[in-house]
């Protein structure tokens, strides 16, 4: 059966009417939700990238540096004390710093910050990288409702400030117990010796 030409037209627009739809608008979208979710990451260094950490909190400062080894890295805390350190409470801390993202971007001006607790940080993050780059974290106060906290990643190139996952002050706000890696107790009790049998006269 042989479609009517205005008909074969109609088809014809219908189809290239759906192909501009896809690429322009649903694909389009999809670009976008990527390059969004890209511009939501607070720093874009791997863990492997990262050489030393140093963290300021409630005047205290913790410095920890990695040491490569032939198995794997080792996290070593270089001050206030000298010692390995809790590989679990560093990977905490280096997967939020890795993968964290924040929430939202404020536009503020520098006569501002105190509003938002970024004079008095609650905690300094720094970072170094092998390439000898190096990157900053400040933490704030909690925003209105207390979900997220007022942050700023890399203060000296931009002043946005971010909202970003109050799990970063619980990575930090440890005691420095918390930080030295847990010693394996290899000692075992042995068990009392039994009595020696009484030899029995026949």
């Amino acid at each position: 059966m042989k479609l009517p030409k205005t008909t074969l037209i109609l088809i014809l627009l219908a189809l290239g009417l759906g192909s501009f739809v896809y690429f322009y608008e649903i694909k389009g979208k999809i670009q976008q939700t990527e390059i969004n979710a890209q511009k939501q990451k607070i720093f874009d260094f791997t863990a492997e990238d990262v050489q030393s950490l140093t963290i300021n909190i409630k005047d205290t400062i913790l410095q920890l540096e990695k040491r490569n080894t032939s198995e794997k890295p080792q996290w070593e805390i270089k001050s206030p004390i000298s010692t390995l350190a809790n590989d679990a409470i560093v990977s905490y801390l280096m997967d939020l710093l890795v993968k964290g993202k924040s929430e939202r971007t404020v536009s503020v001006l520098p006569t501002e910050l105190s509003e938002f607790g970024l004079d008095k940080p609650v905690a300094t993050i720094d970072v170094k990288l092998k390439n000898q780059q190096s990157h900053q974290l400040i933490l704030g106060k909690g925003d209105f409702n207390n979900q997220f906290l007022y942050a700023q990643a890399d203060p000296n190139q931009n002043m946005n400030l971010l909202l970003v996952s109050k799990d970063f002050v619980n990575a930090v706000n440890r005691d420095i117990s918390e930080w030295q890696q847990i010693e394996e107790k290899t000692d075992i009790q042995s068990l009392p010796s039994l009595p020696s049998p009484t030899p029995t006269n026949n």
